[in-house]
């Protein structure tokens, strides 16, 4: 059980929706919601998803995080926050980079990766991750555009251990932190 737990956790760390999987979905979303909602909603927000701010927060850079420390450790408390809260959309925003990695070596998805993985996680420790905090004086800042987030950095009201959470990299790519490694 361990084993697959650890899978599970290399799979979680880097399977979070990679560029490819967004444009699958923004492929496919777009023709649901032109027909379910209003048509106007052409090419300029092509996911018309449920959160189609996030797509259209990348060509201006405006709502990105900025490229410091406190950015890095800003924006893996939203991953783990959304990781307890099951919010595919922001988990995979997120760790994109490293699902593409994880789609790559023939994890599948983004989505079908984590919906496993949410169900592997307990009740209690969903709950915990919905504030969980980072601890700053437990990361390591490589360089500049690359910090790691080690699973002791993480405060929560239940222990996470490498094989349940596990330790993660952030990189400052395309004017924000993703989950990497």
């Amino acid at each position: 059980m361990a084993s697959v737990v650890v899978a599970a956790c290399v799979a979680l760390g880097a399977c979070a929706c990679g560029p490819e999987d967004s444009e699958d979905d923004k492929d496919t979303n777009p023709s649901q919601p032109s027909m379910a909602t209003r048509p106007e909603q052409p090419a300029a927000t092509p996911s018309g998803s449920a959160r189609p701010e996030k797509p259209s927060a990348e060509p201006t850079g405006d709502q990105r995080t900025p490229r410091t420390r406190a950015g890095a450790i800003h924006r893996y408390e939203q991953y783990l926050h959304a990781l307890g809260r099951e919010d595919i959309d922001e988990v995979c925003e997120v760790a994109r980079p490293a699902a593409q990695k994880a789609q790559d070596q023939g994890f599948g998805p983004c989505t079908s990766t984590y919906a496993t993985v949410f169900q592997m996680i307990s009740s209690t420790q969903k709950k915990a991750l919905r504030t969980a905090t980072v601890d700053p004086q437990r990361i390591v800042v490589r360089t500049p555009d690359k910090i790691d987030m080690p699973v002791e950095a993480v405060r929560a009201s239940a222990t996470f251990s490498e094989s349940d959470l596990g330790s993660y990299t952030l990189e400052y790519l395309k004017n924000d932190w993703y989950i990497t490694d």
